[in-house]
């Protein structure tokens, strides 16, 4: 492998010299093998973002000169349009600032620059830490980036997958508003409900958390720069923070503001936590749809078999003609993982001591992980199980028939203590309701008729 010789504050290493990045690069490399978990692209986006924001406004502030401010956004709008991920291989468990990162991110948009500069015969002369981090430092750059990413990646990913599934619960609700099924509580018979209520039901989760994802957008939009190393602001003018949310705002389209108070923006990741609180209540939701849709596609023959979802695959390797509901199991694994990020985040932005948290990149590897997680399981399972979900009609009426709890429709005429007779003699003795009732002298055979109709007992909902 071929080298080139990188200085900084320490002194001099070698880089390969394929590699655009520089020598605290190089040094996280080397300092930090652990794992195989990397920062994530869509954060070194934000980053790229950020820096190309600060770099205009720097200009506007007689902070760089027009050559360094063209140089900069070249180099950032060429990381933008380009796959370029090689160049930024740094792993999660670093400092817990960010700053290798953040440096990272300087030196490779560096090293462009100046490559940009030589090709318009142009001596090179951007420097990562007094040009690319200008009015800047890691510990207000990480959380801005961390903000944008989620912004973005609630935006561009999460909730334009919400969307669909919403459109196809929608539309399940319309289509199977009057077909009547038994409802369960305690996994046992209930009173009926139709096929069209129950998924209202999980239409409705999907609804909230839109709405509450809407509301947490809302705090997310407010960033940490300006507040350079403490909050105080020091090495940068007064209006750096907000000149550059407005930038991002125009470069993004989305409305992001400077945080109002620099010191809780860069100690407090709370904003990040109610936020993912958000994406494990959808876990919880999806985990709960995805629960009821296996239930109730179980067995074909043995299970409760009330509908019928896609055979997407062979289902064993042992036993012939077998089908899982591979696409709820998927789902499922997704939420207990979001589950766990939520407890990783949680403990992190606990541990935030004075002016600074430093375990910010773990907070941003999950975060973004349970987002796009989210985000593909639901269009996974959406287009290829709840799609091409069917009722199997006649195990539904036959369960609505064969069910005890149809007697609960008694209890106005004849007393809870008398309906509990008829239900339990029904039970014991393996004989309908109407039989059990007449017997029991109770009820005519006309009242009883008049009284348990399941389509009087599920509602106007």
């Amino acid at each position: 492998m071929k080298t080139r010789t990188e200085y900084d504050s320490i002194g001099s290493i070698e880089v390969d010299q394929t590699k655009y990045w520089g020598a605290q690069t190089q040094r996280s490399v080397e300092n930090f093998p652990i794992g195989n978990e990397k920062i994530p692209d869509r954060l070194i986006r934000a980053f790229v973002m950020l820096k190309k924001s600060a770099a205009i406004v720097n200009h506007r502030l007689n902070k760089l000169t027009k050559q360094k401010e063209q140089a900069i956004v070249h180099a950032c709008d060429t990381v933008l349009a380009n796959d370029l991920i090689e160049h930024f291989p740094l792993h999660v468990w670093q400092t817990g600032s960010g700053t290798q990162t953040n440096m990272n991110v300087n030196e490779v948009l560096s090293y462009i620059g100046n490559q940009f500069l030589l090709e318009n015969n142009q001596q090179p002369q951007l420097h990562p830490n007094d040009d690319l981090n200008q009015s800047q430092s890691s510990n207000d750059t990480f959380p801005t980036a961390l903000h944008i990413s989620a912004v973005l990646a609630i935006e561009e990913e999460l909730l334009p997958a919400l969307a669909d599934i919403d459109l196809t619960l929608n539309k399940q609700v319309n289509k199977y508003q009057d077909l009547i099924k038994i409802g369960r509580t305690h996994l046992q018979d209930a009173t009926p409900i139709t096929f069209g209520q129950e998924i209202s039901g999980w239409q409705h989760m999907i609804e909230k958390i839109q709405q509450m994802l809407t509301e947490d957008l809302v705090h997310l939009s407010e960033l940490a720069i300006g507040g350079t190393a403490v909050g105080t602001g020091i090495n940068a003018e007064p209006k750096f923070g907000e000149m550059v949310a407005d930038q991002l705002t125009q470069l993004s389209n989305r409305p992001f503001r400077s945080a109002p108070n620099k010191f809780h923006a860069l100690t407090s990741h709370d904003q990040i936590v109610r936020a993912h609180g958000t994406l494990k209540a959808l876990a919880a939701d999806l985990m709960k749809i995805a629960n009821d849709i296996r239930w109730l596609a179980s067995g074909p023959r043995t299970g409760l078999g009330e509908i019928d979802i896609p055979a997407n695959e062979p289902g064993s390797s042992i036993m012939p003609g077998k089908i899982n509901p591979t696409q709820a199991e998927a789902l499922t694994m997704v939420a207990v993982q979001i589950m766990g990020n939520d407890a990783t985040i949680g403990i992190a932005a606990s541990q935030g001591n004075f002016e600074l948290n430093v375990y910010k990149p773990v907070i941003a590897y999950n975060f973004l992980q349970s987002t796009q997680l989210l985000a593909d399981g639901i269009r996974s399972f959406n287009e290829r199980c709840l799609a091409g979900m069917k009722p199997i009609q006649k195990k539904m009426n036959q369960n609505v028939n064969e069910s005890l709890m149809l007697v609960t429709a008694l209890n106005p005429h004849i007393g809870y203590d008398n309906a509990a007779k008829i239900a339990k003699k029904a039970y014991q003795e393996a004989k309908t309701l109407k039989q059990a009732a007449l017997e029991l002298g109770l009820l005519t055979e006309a009242e009883f008729n008049e009284f348990v109709d399941p389509n009087k007992m599920i509602g106007h909902i």
